[in-house]
């Protein structure tokens, strides 16, 4: 029986083969490299505000406290944004009349809040609770990095799966003193004696249950 393919038909074969695992693995590392740029991620991204709200200004150079505008940190899912009247309770004396400010006095003169672009936006199906992580000793730092050094609010970390897994397998390298949870500028001596320490004396839960799918996904 005659041969019905040529010879080099093997060879092309073989050829198309390893193209096709070739160019699989480019589009692979294609596809991670934008999902973890700060495009997708929003890394370091300033984004545009109604109000050019300055950390750097109130907590690093007056000291207010994060609790003071995030009330519901300590005990909500949420930290919570400051309604007007909490930004009234100083402007209505300081920089009273600044026509960077007037989107505060119309807001309070009318009731309507100030629509705030969300900075570290999770997607709807992860949940993530305040609260328990300042309960358990994780500092603000830890995911919103130095915002006393921010002039403009911008995340620091992807906010990705990846990035929380990291932390909840090896949260010992995450914790502080609980009167420590709301300083920028605190460090530990010892990281590791202290994080273990902590770890047992806040009764954190196993690995198994910090990176079951439930934990997160509800």
């Amino acid at each position: 029986m005659a041969q019905i393919f040529h010879r080099s038909t093997n060879t092309l074969s073989k050829i198309s083969i390893l193209s096709a695992v070739f160019v699989a693995a480019l589009l692979l590392g294609v596809f991670m490299i934008v999902d973890r740029a700060g495009y997708t991620t929003r890394k370091n991204l300033t984004l545009t505000q109604p109000i050019p709200f300055s950390h750097e200004h109130h907590v690093g150079g007056l000291g207010i406290d994060c609790r003071y505008c995030h009330t519901s940190v300590e005990t909500s899912a949420t930290a919570g944004i400051p309604p007007t009247s909490t930004c009234y309770n100083c402007h209505q004396l300081i920089w009273k009349d600044s026509p960077m400010l007037e989107p505060v006095r119309a807001s309070y003169r009318s009731g309507e809040p100030i629509r705030w672009t969300k900075v570290h936006d999770l997607p709807d199906f992860a949940y993530f609770n305040h609260s328990i992580h300042v309960a358990k000793g994780v500092g603000c730092v830890e995911c919103h990095g130095r915002v006393d050094t921010m002039a403009l609010m911008r995340s620091v970390h992807p906010l990705q799966m990846r990035w929380c897994l990291d932390c909840h397998r090896n949260p010992e390298e995450h914790l502080r003193p609980k009167e420590e949870i709301f300083s920028m500028t605190w460090k530990a001596e010892d990281q590791a004696t202290l994080g273990a320490t902590l770890a047992k004396e806040y009764h954190l839960r196993t690995t198994g249950d910090l990176t079951s799918c439930n934990t997160c996904h509800r």
